[in-house]
Order: structure tokens, then sequence, then C-alpha cells
């Protein structure tokens, strides 16, 4: 028989339960990530706690020692991030602790998340299977004359609130779940370009604030070519200041036009799923929507 997690957890000379994330104020989450070496700012937590759910991990004189957050996507997958332990603890078992917990909530759904280096043992032994490196490249953005890129035919312009819609069935396509609440959610904090021919929409590329400076993310596309297209313009709003993009391409003309662009890999993550996989790792002949940048690790 499958047992229930406690709510209570002593390791070591630590005592701790657990809180929901909702009613803990956002300089203690953001005092939370800064202990790991995390980027996300108090209004990132924000936005975190308005699309998805989780809980806090609290000592007995209600120090944040640890947090962990999913974001549901139907009834039948999710992704998990925000998966933090203070220092202290993370060799002590808290995480897998904090993992089961995530379990117990998620109803049985497909999960995905993104590990860290320091993280892939665990959610190994927790039968989360490799799926794919991520490519955190960033720095400070720099605007590329519009020579060597392939031509790409159709316009471009910014994305609006009647594109929504057409914005949400691109995506699904592309990443093989809709995540309409999602969408609609970023469309209220960031910025937007998308390839239209005609009246379709064939690629988009989002931008938002987000820790040191602002993320490009999702970003779909058919090609490399497409993808380069939508992204520029955000590298030209943003020249001069920190930029980022999380990315699976490790090569080709979208990851050389990064590189090019002031921001090269930083550091990388490797995507992991459990349960049902989705089919938007699979590249096919013909030309299919991809996500060339997730909207974060965070949230895929």
């Amino acid at each position: 028989m499958e047992l229930k997690p406690s709510e209570s957890l002593k390791i070591d000379a630590f005592s701790m339960r657990v809180g929901d994330l909702e009613g803990v104020e956002l300089d203690r989450l953001h005092a939370l990530s800064l202990s790991v070496g995390w980027p996300h700012r108090a209004e990132d937590w924000q936005f975190l706690r308005d699309v998805g759910q989780g809980f806090v991990v609290l000592d007995e004189i209600g120090r944040v020692l640890g947090s962990a957050m999913w974001f549901a996507h139907g009834a039948d997958f999710a992704t998990v991030g925000m998966v933090i332990t203070s220092p202290r603890l993370q060799t002590l078992g808290a995480a897998q602790w904090l993992m089961k917990r995530i379990f117990d909530k998620v109803g049985g759904r497909d999960l995905r998340l993104n590990a860290t280096r320091a993280a892939r043992r665990l959610y190994l032994s927790l039968d989360f299977v490799p799926e794919k490196t991520v490519y955190q490249c960033q720095g400070i953005a720099r605007a590329q004359s519009m020579g060597g890129s392939t031509e790409t035919r159709g316009d471009i312009r910014g994305l609006d609130a009647r594109d929504i819609p057409s914005v949400i069935a691109l995506d699904a396509a592309a990443f093989g779940v809709r995540r309409a609440a999602l969408i609609e959610k970023l469309f209220a904090h960031s910025a937007g370009y998308g390839l239209f021919k005609g009246d379709t929409l064939k690629a988009f590329a989002l931008c938002r604030p987000f820790g040191r400076g602002h993320v490009v993310g999702p970003v779909v596309a058919e090609s490399d070519a497409e993808a380069v297209a939508i992204v520029r313009p955000h590298v030209a709003d943003h020249s001069g200041s920190f930029l980022r993009v999380d990315t699976h391409m490790d090569n080709g003309e979208f990851a050389a036009f990064l590189s090019h662009s002031g921001m090269p890999v930083f550091d990388t993550v490797l995507t992991m799923s459990m349960g049902k996989r989705l089919p938007d790792f699979v590249i096919s002949g013909a030309a299919t929507p991809m996500i060339y940048a997730l909207t974060s690790q965070t949230l895929g």
C-alpha cells in the first residue's frame, strides 16, 4: 500500500513542516532563491504563484527552508519547478521528501522538469527519464545586421491580445499540450513578435522581464530561419541590456545567432520526464512547429 507523505519531517537537528506557498511573503521566497544562486526576483515568484501551485518548508520558527511548485496544463500533464532546499539541508533528504509531496499533489499527471546537475541523481532515483539538454544562453544583447540569415517569407509584426488564440494553438501544436492559461498570463507581462503568412501565424516569440533583465520564450517556429527572424526584434529592443534564452538547440543557425548576439551558453540543465513523453522533441521530415526556446526552465 502506498503511504501518503507526512506533513512534517525531522532531519538531523532540524524539524520541518509544510506550509502553503501562497501565504508566504515574497521577500522570504526571494531570499530562498538567492540562497542557492537563482536569479528570480520577487516579481518572478509572484508570476509563478499566479500560474501554479506550491508549498514551502518551514522550520520551528517559521524560516523558509525549501519550496516546490507544479504547473498543471489540463488533467493529464504538469511541469515541476522551483524545487529548492536551503544549502544546509541539500544532503539530508529534504528534496526527496519535497518531490514525494509533489507526487501526492499532481494527481497522477505525466510530469516534466528541468534538472540541475546537482539534482539529476535525485530525479533519476525517482524514475524520471532524461530527454534533452537545455542550453541557458545569456549575456548583454548585441543587435546584429540583417545579413547572414536565410530569407523567410512572411510579415513580422508585434502581437496583441487579438493574436492570443493563434498563439495558443501554435504553441500546443509544438509543445504537445495546450497551455492556454499560461499563454494568456504571459501576454499580460510580455512583448511579442509573430511571423505571419497572410492571416496565418507561423511563428512567434514572447519576451518578458525576468531575473537580471529579460528572457525570450517561448519561441515557436518551423525552422531556424523563422526562429531567428522573430527573436531578432527582441534582441534589437534590448540591445545593450541583459537578455536570456533557454533552448534545446545546440547547433545550427539559431544557436549561432544567439552566440553572435551576445548570448553564449552560460550553463546547462537536463529536461527529464515521468510518464508519457511529449512529442515536442521529435523532428519529422515535414515542416512542423517546434519549441525553439522554453518559456523558462521552471515552466518548460
